[in-house]
């Protein structure tokens, strides 16, 4: 079966602590959710982009720069990849996320070498 990464895009605001995509029971039930359905192959919680490391080689010189790649109004905060028959399955997968009412979910094909 085909694998896609939903790969999830949060606001740089965070939403208020009460949102019901905040909370971690919700995230452990769409997880286990993914396993019932023997869809799961991997899932990562990414910290924030302001601890993170940017690395370019340009003509020869590596440039390193502490924080994100970019300015944005969005972050990858995490992803999950999963193994389904086709896409519209991972769509449908995605929409359940308990942050998809003010996040992005992007769905991507894996591709196999």
């Amino acid at each position: 079966m085909p694998q896609y990464i939903l790969l999830i895009h949060s606001p740089v605001q965070s939403p208020p602590a009460d949102d019901p995509g905040m909370q971690i029971s919700r995230w452990v039930d769409y997880g286990r959710s993914l396993h019932d359905a023997g869809v799961h192959v991997a899932d990562h919680r990414l910290d924030r982009p302001e601890v993170s490391t940017t690395v370019r080689v340009r003509d020869g010189e590596t440039l390193i720069t502490d924080g994100p790649f970019a300015e944005t109004n969005e972050y990858l905060a995490g992803y999950y990849v999963i193994d389904t028959p086709d896409l519209d399955t991972a769509l449908a997968h995605a929409a359940r996320m308990p942050n998809v009412h003010y996040a992005s979910i992007e769905v991507r094909p894996v591709l196999s070498l």
